[in-house]
């Protein structure tokens, strides 16, 4: 029996609903939406970034549209929410601790994240940091980044920040809130005091499978190649638990034009007949994270989107293609280009010193309407009173090609 043939337009449309990205939103945002937006992404990567909005409150922005950003601030601190080492350090919802348990127990297989010999050298330190916090209360590293008179001599630590890193990764301690996006960290055992780990424990080749799962949830569509990059695991067996997860009705083998046979997950069946038909329209438009999870995996990015990306942040400047920050387009379903841009916060200017289309996206009156309109809303959201343009693609913003005033309601 031949599979379900579905186009790559559809495919992408697929992928898209499973992230929340397909349609509009419908109405205003509230603040449960944080939460059960992460849930539904799975993840929210963290990046400090700053040139314009970071990027945690950018990709909630993407899918919720206009919120104020300390709603994610909120759901920390009220402990909807955690941070730890997901597909790199994310927020992820605190009831899924247990996923990420078995990583804290065994920190030295964290790599670069953690680092034993530290740890050791300075564990007499650490001790006296931990007791500090059970006897005073949460701390952030920039608590300790200057000398006070009167104090005791560990006030002047130098290295408190990798103390706490190496806390935090070895789960002595968790993040419990953010001031002006520091990290304040408090003793794990108070953060979680009804998590025990002889009855709660959940061995890492069942927490990995339920990664796994929401890998396969949150994507939507996709390729088993692209599940283990979701948590960043280790070259997990996928055959046989595909395999087992088709004949219990979770997933489902389907043909994709360019891509070949995909898996579909069980949430998206009910779309399926819309997408076969080519009716699972996409309607919106807006402006993307770097390290959205629609992109944050190049590979899969540049198979499904014809989208090749990469983050020239770090790159000289001399040698960057597009700029320091660039930020993706999302039009109808596709990602139809990228723009460099700066918040100027002093002077509340949007500044889009660069926006490039994709080879074979055709300027047209729709194109710009969507991007104009994601762009003004993107940058309403910032609080910018303009919108200003430099380098732009040929035709394209005609009417208005140095920008343009920002006046959204």
């Amino acid at each position: 029996m031949p599979l379900p043939h579905l186009s790559l337009s559809a495919a992408r449309h697929l992928h898209l609903a499973a992230q929340g990205l397909l349609k509009k939103p419908r109405r205003r945002a509230q603040p449960a939406d944080i939460l059960s937006s992460i849930q539904r992404m799975s993840l929210l990567q963290i990046d400090t970034i700053n040139i314009v909005a970071r990027s945690p409150y950018l990709v909630l922005f993407s899918r919720l549209g206009d919120y104020p950003p300390e709603w994610l601030d909120h759901a920390l601190s009220r402990g909807d929410l955690m941070e730890y080492w997901a597909h790199e350090a994310c927020f992820l919802p605190r009831s899924d601790f247990g996923l990420v348990r078995h990583r804290m127990l065994a920190p030295d297989k964290m790599g670069w994240k953690y680092r034993k010999e530290w740890m050791h050298e300075n564990a007499a330190e650490i001790e006296q940091l931990i007791a500090h916090i059970q006897d005073h209360g949460p701390v952030r590293s920039a608590d300790f980044e200057h000398p006070r008179k009167g104090t005791s001599g560990w006030w002047e630590w130098k290295p408190h920040k990798r103390h706490l890193e190496g806390l935090f990764t070895s789960g002595k301690v968790m993040v419990v809130e953010r001031r002006k996006f520091q990290r304040v960290y408090d003793l794990t055992h108070r953060v979680m005091p009804h998590w025990d780990d002889a009855r709660d424990f959940i061995e890492q080749t069942v927490a990995e499978t339920l990664m796994l799962e929401n890998s396969a949830r949150s994507l939507g569509l996709f390729r088993a190649a692209w599940l283990a990059d979701y948590y960043r695991l280790r070259q997990p067996a996928l055959k046989p638990l595909l395999d087992r997860w088709e004949e219990d009705g979770r997933v489902m083998r389907v043909d994709v034009e360019s891509l070949g046979e995909m898996w579909l997950h069980a949430d998206l069946f009910p779309l399926l007949p819309q997408a076969l038909e080519g009716k699972l329209t996409a309607s919106h438009s807006a402006v993307l994270s770097p390290f959205d999870p629609v992109v944050w995996d190049r590979k899969r990015a540049e198979q499904l989107f014809n989208f090749t990306y990469r983050l020239e942040c770090y790159t000289p400047a001399a040698k960057r293609q597009y700029g320091y920050f660039v930020l993706p387009l999302l039009h109808k379903g596709q990602l139809v280009g990228r723009m460099d841009a700066k918040m100027h916060r002093k002077t509340g200017v949007l500044e889009v010193i660069a926006l490039y289309l994709e080879e074979g996206v055709k300027v047209s009156a729709q194109l710009e309407k969507g991007l104009s309109s994601a762009m003004s809303h993107f940058a309403a959201w910032q609080g910018a009173k303009q919108l200003t343009l430099s380098r732009l693609p040929d035709g394209l913003f005609t009417a208005c090609r140095s920008g343009w005033e920002i006046d959204i309601a």
